[in-house]
């Protein structure tokens, strides 16, 4: 027993201290490409700061806010946000805790969420009405904003939004989902800090995927299945991109920061549920066509929540609208665009 306890206690030495070689090299080799924005200490409601990474580009009124998925980042919108930054002034960040941001102290809640996205469109004097592109989760957060500051919206493009109903008001068994991949996240951060998710990825990476593929199946089929998904979909952002993925999931924060979004899911979708109209600007709601029936029927009825709203359906897409269409998701981009300049008050407020 004495041996056994032993050699585990050297393995797991030896893993916190292979993490931290990792870390380190992480931050030599992928540094943030874009600023790096410290969050008052006020704001923060901690003795000393934090900061946050955010990507700005572009010229032109109405600005375009990215806000990116559950557990995503500004990298999300490599293959978008170039080509809307052609045209207007645009913006993508990385929330608390996810990529290059720093984790937030304070407990997760949808309105510490909206503090630091206002705090972000703040800091970056960004010219307003505004244009704001969600992804998934990241359609609560917009709608949550705009519904709280409706006069300095233009317009909305909502991609791939999760069932306001199936999550704020969920079902027992999703209930259990949720509260499952809570602590998941859990058990991935531990396994980062023991730097058994980077020697996983380093050898899936540096061509014995066999090895983690075996360990991975003996999450269950469901998992395993989630898990190579989320391989797939990654490859389909530019080849650069990999490392940088890989090092953020090598980094514990990430997997407490996706627990803590996990947690805020039910309150958003709550918020978005109750939500009987947004803003009157022009709206696209993009489903992707891989959808059930009952999601389409919401992503639907989201539609219908300004006057200017328009479903489109990404025939040839799955939940990664922005890596499958990209084109579509610029085109509607660029149209809502288009219509909220032609709008009154379309203009600098």
């Amino acid at each position: 027993m004495a041996i056994a306890s032993l050699v585990f206690l050297t393995l797991a030495l030896s893993g916190i201290v292979y993490q931290g070689i990792g870390m380190r090299r992480c931050a030599r080799m992928c540094p943030p490409p874009a600023t790096m924005i410290d969050v008052p200490r006020l704001h923060s409601g901690q003795l000393g700061g934090r900061r946050l990474h955010v990507v700005s580009d572009g010229d032109g009124v109405p600005s375009v806010v990215f806000e990116a998925g559950i557990a995503a980042s500004s990298v999300s919108w490599s293959h978008v946000l170039p080509h809307i930054a052609h045209q207007a002034r645009v913006l993508a960040y990385d929330r608390a805790g996810l990529a290059w941001s720093d984790p937030d102290p304070r407990p997760p809640t949808l309105d510490h969420i909206l503090a630091d996205l206002d705090f972000v469109i703040a800091r970056s004097s960004l010219p307003r009405p505004i244009v704001f592109v969600g992804h998934s989760f990241g359609c609560f957060i917009i709608c949550a904003w705009a519904s709280r500051n409706p006069g300095a919206v233009a317009g909305l493009v909502l991609i791939d939004p999760p069932a306001p109903t199936e999550w704020g008001e969920p079902t027992p068994a999703r209930r259990r989902l949720l509260q499952r991949g809570i602590r998941l996240s859990y058990v991935g951060g531990a396994c980062a800090r023991l730097g058994i998710v980077r020697a996983l990825l380093s050898l899936l990476s540096g061509g014995a995927p066999r090895v983690p593929g075996t360990l991975i199946k003996t999450l269950g089929p469901t998992a395993a299945g989630k898990l190579r998904h989320l391989v797939t979909q990654v490859r389909k952002l530019p080849p650069e991109m990999y490392p940088v993925v890989q090092a953020h999931w090598c980094n514990p924060k990430c997997f407490r920061a996706l627990a803590g979004h996990l947690r805020v899911l039910q309150e958003a979708a709550a918020f978005m549920n109750a939500l009987k109209a947004l803003p009157d600007v022009p709206l696209a709601v993009i489903s992707s066509g891989a959808v059930p029936p009952d999601q389409m029927d919401e992503q639907r009825r989201l539609a219908t929540l300004s006057s200017s709203g328009r479903h489109i359906v990404a025939k040839r897409s799955g939940h990664w609208v922005q890596f499958d269409e990209p084109d579509l998701v610029v085109g509607a981009i660029r149209e809502v665009l288009a219509s909220a300049t032609q709008r009154p008050g379309g203009g600098r407020l």
